[in-house]
């Protein structure tokens, strides 16, 4: 175990994390996957700031293609290709989301209310009908060529590999001002753990040190590609797309999704609800501000710090 850090084991340790009951196999990478014949049509390049995000998807609606791949039908990408994507960068990761959960901050708070206020700007750059798009309408829309960003979960890599004829890029969540320290959604997918009551203990052990090796974090994270090895000993992967998403975590802040641990225990399901207000943002329903009172009254409503 000395081989993951404590967002690597954030996902499977108790409340207090003093123990950590499974070992942690894997993760997904929030970013932004794209389409590099579009954008050098559109004579644009990766942004690295929020301002140079809309000025390239100003670049891209002119030059004639839908700028941004993303539906709201379905509700959850909108949270998690969405909200839980560009967040960190607000709300400063593993800080801000543990000060959720210790009620030192609020989802009224102005880091959250911007991150629902960059969303709502998203839909002026989405597909047309975009209300009614499902998430596999944005795999093909993208695959298709017809879209130039694609707001990505790293678990997608393997299938716009076998799909997608064209050459692809990918770019970190944009920072609100150049310099600013960069946060990524690193997210904690998959791990393994043992019966404590298993008649096999030895040979369970064996194959969770294995499972924590090295040479496992190799195997694996080249095996499935967009699934990366949570274990600190680097990595090199064979697939370019895969590399660039990991090469994140050596030039940012890893933190998990801030509605998991602990804070959709309750109802409202916290995670459900920012589904829901995540879409109807983007969709023009409700305000961020709005959204984002709703969003705390309901966690208000049963969890106490």
């Amino acid at each position: 175990m000395a081989n993951f850090g404590d967002v690597a084991k954030s996902a499977w340790v108790t409340d207090d994390g003093s123990d950590a009951f499974c070992v942690p196999m894997a993760s997904v990478i929030h970013g932004f996957i794209y389409n590099q014949e579009i954008f050098d049509d559109a004579g644009v390049s990766e942004p690295q700031t929020v301002d140079e995000f809309f000025a390239t998807l100003d670049a891209i609606q002119a030059a004639g293609y839908t700028p941004l791949d993303m539906g709201t039908a379905d509700q959850w990408e909108a949270a998690t290709m969405g909200f839980q994507n560009i967040g960190p960068n607000y709300w400063k990761g593993e800080e801000g989301r543990l000060a959720l959960i210790s009620g030192d901050a609020k989802l009224t708070d102005p880091e959250y209310v911007a991150a629902l206020e960059q969303l709502s700007r998203w839909g002026d750059y989405m597909p047309s009908g975009f209300q009614a798009q499902t998430y596999p309408d944005s795999q093909n829309l993208f695959t298709l060529g017809q879209a130039a960003i694609y707001p990505a979960g790293s678990w997608d890599i393997s299938l716009f590999n076998q799909q997608a004829d064209f050459a692809m890029g990918a770019f970190k969540p944009p920072v609100v001002n150049a310099g600013d320290e960069c946060y990524i959604s690193d997210h904690t997918d998959i791990a393994l753990g043992m019966n404590a009551a298993t008649e096999n203990a030895d040979a369970a052990k064996a194959f969770l040190n294995w499972v924590a090796s090295p040479e496992f974090a190799s195997l694996y994270s080249n095996a499935l590609p967009g699934f990366f090895s949570l274990s600190d000993t680097p990595v090199q992967l064979d697939d370019v797309l895969a590399q660039e998403f990991v090469d994140w975590r050596g030039e940012c802040n890893s933190t998990i999704r801030n509605s998991y641990q602990i804070l959709s225990r309750g109802e409202p399901n916290l995670e459900n609800e920012l589904w829901r207000v995540s879409a109807q943002v983007i969709n023009g329903d409700i305000t961020p501000e709005d959204g984002a009172q709703q969003l705390q009254d309901g966690l208000d409503s049963w969890y106490t710090p």
